[in-house]
């Protein structure tokens, strides 16, 4: 007998429209092709997402639901007191922490918000809310607020840089980089 759990079909279409936007961008995303993906009937697609906009929608939302569950596991492992929540953003931003995305996931994650993006900047807003939430974390998290944003500013470039394909840091800028912000936190507030 087969133990394997099995994937919900919610699931199971949200897995394949973010695999065809990593494979194909936004453009490659059809009702027929995610109900192919995910190996249900159109019909089944259409009960649990009405359209492309539904499920651009639906795999934002996971993806803001994700990255607030990665936020919040972080700042759990972090000790308490001034500095917290950007010790936290700093771990999950250079891979140092349980929480931190592995590549796979972050390629992922830079499609889902790039189809998202192209078919409609609307779509972003759960993800802005979860950020808006991480940036009232660092203002009110007993740093200088130009170390808060300095430390958002940085992490946030660092995304981007992965999501626009500008440039790949090199280890050593990444330890530079990591060591710079690091830094920042130690100083006399």
């Amino acid at each position: 007998m087969d133990n394997t759990p099995t994937i919900d079909a919610r699931t199971r279409i949200l897995d394949a429209v973010e695999s065809l936007v990593v494979r194909r961008g936004v453009t490659g995303l059809t009702l027929e092709a995610a109900a192919r993906e995910a190996k249900v009937s159109k019909g089944g697609l259409l009960y649990h997402f009405g359209s492309k906009e539904a499920l651009l929608a639906g795999v934002m939302q996971r993806l803001a639901g994700t990255v607030a569950q990665d936020y919040a596991d972080g700042v759990a492992l972090q000790p308490q007191g001034p500095g917290r929540a950007a010790r936290a953003q700093l771990a999950w931003a250079f891979g140092e922490a349980d929480c931190s995305p592995g590549q796979d996931q972050h390629d992922r994650m830079a499609a889902v918000c790039l189809a998202a993006f192209h078919h409609d900047p609307v779509l972003l807003d759960p993800l802005r809310a979860v950020i808006e939430g991480m940036k009232a974390d660092l203002i009110a998290d007993g740093i200088p607020h130009g170390i808060a944003m300095t430390i958002q500013t940085a992490t946030d470039g660092l995304f981007m840089a992965h999501l626009f394909g500008m440039y790949r840091p090199t280890e050593a800028d990444i330890l530079a980089l990591r060591a710079t912000l690091h830094g920042l936190l130690e100083q006399p507030s």
